[in-house]
């Protein structure tokens, strides 16, 4: 990824009739904030505003239950292991089977780190939380393991490995190393010039992209070197042309392919486009979807890909369609690059 940032969208490389999917039974009645499959299985674990979260079994196009229940809409979710998780709640509280914890804000984004054994949280109340779940200070909180000021309201999180980044509000973005908490290893502004929606990391763990509310992807790096910076650029996406003019749409998902280092987006405007970041390269448009698209997630070994078409609130309070949960069969043309990709993890 050599191209300065342009502003162009990367060209079309592929074509197709694709389908949207196979519908997912007994979705959330109340807009999917989160889905996220297993690392071991083609479970799916998906949070809502109805407050809850819910535990598919995929291949048997089945729920297996409510796992989790707040006081609050839940704004994301993530395993621990393939039969509970982990869910951040606009209830000020971290669940798993049990209180995890509170933040002084709605909490906006969980992860589980597997290489440290910690939950890490996210909230309005500009701070970002580290947990042990092994550890108890008392009957209802475990352990907390530190607490980190962030310049704003904290938006959306992504680990690779050791690397945390942290996405908030005035587009700020801060990097950690979770073995080294003490400060970010790099305190850095968004080059997109509006309001980050969402952050993901690179499979191969050298970088991350972030989806901007103005249609925009940026594709960024850790290296901070000359080199390093002139491999970065930003593409305009998920804009329609409407009446003779173009609207633009909030990118409200990112995710990557865990085998080709390629990566999928999910707009506003109820589209989800395929990309191949190192050639800069579209790969494929999957049929536009009822209404927006809020969460993406590719399967373990990437053969599915979980599409939550469910509305955002991007044009305020009106009739929408109902949420639905599409899972579609992936196929190498959808998602193979057309050359070997840097982004892809090692092998």
């Amino acid at each position: 990824m050599s191209a300065p940032a342009t502003g162009q969208p990367p060209v079309d490389g592929g074509g197709g009739s694709i389908e949207m999917g196979r519908e997912l039974a007994h979705p959330p009645k109340d807009g999917v904030s989160n889905l996220r499959f297993s690392r071991s299985s083609d479970r799916l674990l998906v949070s809502s505003w109805e407050k809850t979260v819910r535990l598919y079994d995929v291949q048997a196009n089945a729920p297996m239950g409510v796992v989790l229940t707040h006081k609050g809409p839940v704004l994301d979710c993530c395993f621990h292991d393939d039969d509970s998780g982990f869910s951040a709640s606009a209830d000020h509280i971290v669940r798993s089977s049990y209180r995890l914890g509170s933040h002084d804000g709605a909490v906006s984004c969980v992860e589980y780190s597997y290489d440290q054994g910690q939950v890490i949280t996210g909230s309005w109340d500009k701070t970002i939380k580290c947990w042990d779940p092994r550890g108890v200070n008392g009957p209802q909180e475990h352990a907390l393991i530190g607490t980190h000021n962030q310049p704003e309201r904290v938006y959306s999180l992504s680990l690779a490995g050791y690397k945390l980044v942290v996405a908030t509000a005035g587009r700020h973005v801060n990097v950690y190393d979770l073995r080294r908490m003490s400060e970010p290893e790099q305190r850095r502004m968004s080059f997109l010039s509006y309001q980050t929606r969402c952050v993901e990391c690179y499979p191969n763990g050298t970088g991350f992209a972030l989806g901007s509310v103005e249609g925009r992807v940026a594709m960024d790096f850790f290296d901070q070197t000359a080199a390093g910076l002139s491999k970065r650029y930003a593409f305009k996406c998920h804009r329609l042309n409407e009446g003779g003019r173009i609207v633009v749409y909030p990118v409200n998902a990112i995710t990557f392919h865990p085998s080709y280092g390629t990566f999928a987006t999910g707009g506003a405007d109820g589209f989800v486009y395929t990309w191949d970041g190192e050639s800069q390269k579209k790969l494929f448009q999957y049929p536009k979807y009822e209404t927006s698209i809020a969460a993406l997630s590719f399967s373990r070994d990437g053969s599915l890909l979980a599409v939550a078409s469910s509305y955002t609130h991007e044009k305020g309070n009106i009739d929408h369609p109902p949420d639905k949960i599409f899972i579609r069969d992936v196929n190498d043309l959808e998602v193979k690059p057309r050359r070997a990709t840097n982004l892809a993890p090692p092998q």
